[in-house]
């Protein structure tokens, strides 16, 4: 029964988020029809978030880390002032190929950069600071990903990272499969860091969104 809530909860909020259209409608169903794993690319109401989240930060420099077909940086980029930019990493070839003819069809793709490599490289020669990092790529990477990002990270800067349920793998504390056990180290690192506060939103598969302290936080 808590599956079915959960579900039915999940179909209730789409039904009241903003629906996806243009060449943002064109990716999302593309990767619907043709990958098999649309799972992978950012739901409606994360990639909403995304864009709120621009919105509201006032943010300028977006860094992405994993684009797939490219749902997630269009929806970022359309966000985006003109003179904004987003620099998303792809280290499969095809995805990016892929995520390409959908940037290059969108209205916002003079404000992307598509990078094709080992991220944690990619990561090491970017000069910060970057307003919003979202990190959905390969999860025993993601401890690496935060050290490579936080130094980074402009003062009002958030970073979002996705998938930490694992689609429920994380829940179980001991598993021995490596992507969930480098989910589990990211989120100690983050639990425990305290240059930083964080929060585990319920939105999709899990997602984590870390912010410098505040001065005289509690």
């Amino acid at each position: 029964m808590p599956d079915l809530i959960a579900s039915a909860a999940a179909a209730y909020a789409e039904e009241r988020t903003t629906p996806f259209a243009g060449s943002l409608a064109h990716a999302a169903a593309w990767t619907e029809t043709h990958t098999g794993a649309a799972d992978m690319a950012s739901g409606l109401v994360e990639a909403r978030l995304l864009e709120a989240l621009i919105v509201a930060g006032g943010a300028r420099r977006v860094v992405e880390i994993g684009t797939f077909t490219g749902v997630g940086v269009l929806a970022m980029a359309a966000a985006l002032p003109p003179d904004g930019r987003v620099i998303t990493l792809e280290n499969d070839p095809a995805s990016a190929a892929v995520a390409r003819r959908h940037i290059d069809g969108s209205p916002y793709g003079d404000r992307v950069e598509l990078i094709i490599g080992d991220a944690r490289q990619t990561l090491a020669r970017l000069d910060g600071p970057f307003d919003l990092v979202y990190i959905d790529a390969w999860k025993a990477d993601y401890p690496a990903y935060y050290d490579a990002v936080l130094p980074k990270l402009s003062g009002r800067g958030v970073i979002v990272a996705d998938n930490l349920f694992r689609h429920g793998l994380a829940l179980n504390r001991r598993s021995d499969d490596p992507g969930t056990r480098g989910i589990h180290e990211f989120g100690r690192r983050v639990q425990d860091d305290e240059r930083v506060h964080n929060a585990l939103l319920t939105v999709g598969d899990g997602v984590m969104l870390v912010w410098r302290r505040p001065p005289d936080a509690g």
